[in-house]
């Protein structure tokens, strides 16, 4: 286990989130779920559970164990895709799972975590030296929904 891990609270149904978000974002897998064995302030023996894994390469753990706080935007998790087939095929997983979608390449999974499903590309553009070019993007990036690198491009080059 590194030595820096992202952990998830989810109040039920933390396996299945983690099952469904392996089988969509490439490199990624479940290394076990442990179920803790004492009392805890979630509930008795065996009600918490604990489930490590992996996205992209990125370690995470997840945690079942009741109500505390909903997830919110203070916390996403950002896919950094190399294609628009990428991004279609991510995007459309999540809303057909019950996500809901947001602006500016962002939606919320059924269990109300919040993901970023964004072209690699991008970071390049905004940080281009130039600003002309750099706002360009942006400004059409904050007019999208599900991010369009086609279209991003075109305005990033002046031709949009």
């Amino acid at each position: 286990m590194p030595k820096i891990v992202s952990h998830l609270w989810f109040a039920e149904e933390a396996r299945q989130a983690v099952d469904f978000y392996v089988s969509i974002i490439p490199n990624s897998a479940v290394a076990g779920t442990t179920t803790v064995p004492a009392e805890t302030p979630s509930g008795p023996p065996g009600s918490v559970k604990v489930t490590e894994f992996t996205l992209g390469d990125q370690n995470f753990i997840a945690l079942e164990a009741g109500p505390l706080d909903p997830f919110n935007h203070a916390f996403s998790i950002q896919v950094q895709c190399d294609s628009q087939e990428e991004i279609d095929r991510i995007w459309d997983a999540f809303l057909a799972n019950g996500g809901e979608a947001e602006q500016c390449g962002w939606l919320k999974d059924r269990w109300g975590l919040s993901w970023q499903i964004a072209p690699r590309v991008l970071g390049a553009m905004m940080s281009s030296p130039d600003r002309d070019r750099a706002k360009r993007a942006t400004e059409v990036m904050l007019g999208m929904v599900k991010l369009d690198i086609a279209a991003l491009e075109r305005a990033y080059n002046g031709r949009d």
